[in-house]
């Protein structure tokens, strides 16, 4: 989209637009949370609709002037519920985060247990960590993943959910490089009469292609944010049975929001057009090889991956056996242009902000259209980069390495 509107009343922001647009355009984004949208979704959350306020649902709203909103919603909602086979849909939560926080509005009371992936073996925090609100007004249980394996063991979560008796059983999480198991957290909230809830955030467009297995069949919600793998706008998403649909629509409004982003509505009734298409298919099985391709370049050059692979378009590194803290790789990988970020590993000794590993995801990278050839060099300039991550000389040479590659393949939503 033109900046020149923004450069006429404001060129100190534009301009950082702009640095921003050539940023994106001459790196290599290994952020497994980030992607490019197509300048359709961009487009759409520029346009009037952020002049409209619209609280309430389609044909249920407190404001006049819905005609067009109510229609633009509907479609949100019917393409939700269609890409995913889903019985009811909510598209108004702002992002992952309030999806997630309003499941325990429709569902719990302050106190009540509830029960998630710890944050430092791959969970969120909004599953109940004890910095967030989740673990602060709730009563948080945590699993986590074995010592030998890197991998939930499901037995282990079925003894801790009988023992505590959970009121959500969160399965999901943003450092998961394997197939999440559903069905088997499904019969383990069953069991101890838990709601069983699927964040899909990271996953939700692998699983729209039909690459990775669907929650929605047995879980009574599943939560998402909108953008990520779903190449949406930043936004949020609740799928749900249509028995919790009362609960969970109340959750979001009056519960926790007031009008819905109707831009952000927009892009992502564009984005899940996108997402039902032959195209996207394509792209999101091009997701698994690539990260596949890129895990096998780095274990062949000695890098540690907890659990040894990656199932999805995620990639976590143990840095312990290179002697390389992960936030010093994180900042000498982004001098040579490959940006990605420092993550925690399972048992890590280290302190989450200087943690022992890296976090890489290639779903922007297969955006713009690379595949395993790209990603033998990515890992060869990661491994070169991890043995001198001092060398200014050796990381300026690969970012312009990096700049002619990218040149080679345009970036979704970007100017060319």
């Amino acid at each position: 989209m033109s900046l020149e509107p923004i450069r006429a009343t404001d060129p100190e922001i534009a301009e950082l637009i702009a640095a921003e647009e050539r940023r994106q355009a001459e790196v290599i984004r290994l952020i497994a949370s980030e992607n490019y949208a197509s300048a359709a979704v961009i487009a759409a959350t520029g346009t009037v609709l952020t002049n409209k306020y619209s609280e309430g649902y389609p044909g249920k709203r407190y404001y006049q002037g819905q005609k067009y909103v109510d229609q633009i919603e509907q479609i949100a909602i019917d393409r939700a519920k269609g890409l995913f086979g889903a019985e009811h849909a909510n598209v108004q939560p702002y992002s992952g985060s309030p999806a997630n926080l309003a499941v325990y509005l429709a569902f719990c009371e302050p106190g009540d247990t509830v029960m998630g992936m710890a944050l430092p073996a791959g969970g969120h925090l909004t599953h109940g960590w004890n910095v967030s609100i989740t673990g602060k007004f709730f009563r948080p249980v945590q699993y986590g993943v074995r010592k030998d394996t890197g991998r939930v063991d499901l037995d282990e979560v079925r003894d801790l959910a009988r023992k505590e008796k959970p009121k959500l059983l969160f399965a999901g999480g943003t450092a998961i490089p394997r197939t999440i198991e559903f069905a088997a957290y499904s019969e383990i909230a069953k069991e101890v009469g838990a709601i069983f809830v699927a964040d899909i955030a990271h996953i939700a467009g692998l699983i729209a292609a039909g690459v990775h297995p669907s929650p929605v069949p047995v879980a009574d919600v599943v939560s998402s944010t909108t953008h990520k793998t779903l190449r949406g706008p930043r936004g949020g998403m609740l799928l749900c049975k249509e028995s919790h649909a009362k609960a969970i629509d109340r959750a979001i409004f009056p519960g926790l929001q007031g009008g819905p982003h109707d831009h952000t509505t927009a892009a992502i009734a564009v984005a899940l057009k996108e997402a039902a298409t032959a195209d996207f298919k394509k792209y999101a099985a091009q997701i698994i090889v690539n990260a596949r391709a890129l895990a096998a370049g780095l274990m062949e050059r000695g890098f540690e991956l907890v659990t040894g692979g990656t199932d999805n378009h995620l990639i976590l590194v143990d840095l312990t056996s290179k002697g390389v803290p992960g936030k010093q790789l994180a900042v000498a990988l982004e001098d040579a242009g490959i940006v990605l970020n420092y993550n925690s590993v399972p048992f890590d000794p280290r302190k989450p902000f200087d943690p022992s590993g890296i976090r890489i995801g290639t779903p922007a990278v297969t955006s713009r259209g690379m595949k395993e050839p790209e990603m033998a060099r990515i890992a060869a300039w990661i491994d070169e980069v991890c043995a001198a991550p001092s060398d200014d000389a050796r990381k300026r040479r690969i970012a312009g390495e990096v700049r002619e590659l990218c040149a080679h393949f345009p970036a979704p939503g970007l100017p060319v």
